[in-house]
């Protein structure tokens, strides 16, 4: 028997209408859904500064009992949850966890590690804090392509593969394979960008295009230029326009701490909710 892992990184908002769908769709395919229901700590100790100009931390005198909430609320949606794979007849299991932002990209990355790839609940984004620090855990430190607004089980005619020739964009087209094949066309979209310091030649793209004919994709390479646009909107202009149900792209070609403070690619294409992105780094 052969069965994919997905990990499903939810919060307890999800909704059961979102988490039906999960499963339903993981069950079709004879899927395992791994969900991973996480939460953040409740507010902070804060400082309290003396007269002489030292600060000492001071813990809120019920912050205990807020975490205790927090941990026991976790704890009982987590049942629920599992309730709903049962009833769907979906096999998975759920973890749960309430903890600060380093934790999260742990607990997310070390889950993944056993999984075939990860998805998001499209609400996680609601909960800003926790999307973003899943995510980076996902990129960085687990072997896992991420997919975003979608699910790794619905069917794609057209996927549009954003290639720059940088290693990230290697690596999510590797791991996309799966994706690519399925699909009846493949699209890479080539863009210009004075940023990059990656080259292919005076056909960008050609390579990788015969690459993925060797596995049998029927592919279609697109040029186009920046015009000083941002990339990220370039691609969900290009990738609507082809009609494509996948956008597959390598995440944070830049640093991340660039991207955090500047804007780039990366950051557009995880903010925006239109179409499903698969990113890898």
């Amino acid at each position: 028997m052969q069965r994919q892992t997905s990990l499903f990184v939810l919060t307890a908002d999800t909704s059961d209408a979102t988490i039906t769908a999960a499963a339903e769709a993981a069950q079709a395919q004879d899927a395992y859904l791994a969900c991973l229901l996480l939460d953040s700590l409740p507010a902070r100790p804060y400082f309290v500064y003396s007269a002489t100009g030292f600060g000492a931390a001071a813990m809120p005198a019920d912050w205990v009992d807020h975490l205790r909430d927090a941990r026991q609320a976790a704890e009982s949606r987590a049942a629920e949850v599992n309730d709903l794979l049962t009833r769907n007849i979906c096999s998975g299991d759920v973890h749960y966890a309430v903890c600060a932002g380093a934790d999260i990209r742990q607990l997310c990355a070390q889950r993944a590690k056993t999984c075939d790839f990860a998805q998001f609940a499209d609400d996680l984004r609601d909960r800003d804090d926790i999307f973003r620090d899943a995510l980076h855990g996902l990129l960085f430190q687990s072997p896992v392509p991420v997919i975003v607004n979608g699910s790794p089980f619905a069917s794609c005619n057209r996927v549009f593969l954003a290639w720059d020739s940088s290693l990230a964009a290697s690596r999510a087209a590797h791991l996309a394979l799966p994706w690519l094949r399925r699909a009846e066309e493949v699209v890479i979209g080539c863009f210009e960008s004075s940023a990059s310091d990656q080259r292919d030649g005076e056909d960008p793209g050609t390579d990788a295009a015969a690459w993925l004919c060797h596995h049998g994709c029927n592919v279609t390479v697109s040029q186009f230029p920046g015009g000083g646009q941002d990339v990220g909107h370039g691609i969900l202009q290009r990738a609507r326009e082809a009609g494509a149900g996948l956008v597959v792209m390598g995440a944070y070609g830049h640093s991340r701490m660039r991207e955090a403070v500047f804007g780039g690619t990366t950051r557009t294409m995880s903010e925006q909710t239109e179409l499903p992105v698969l990113f890898a780094h």
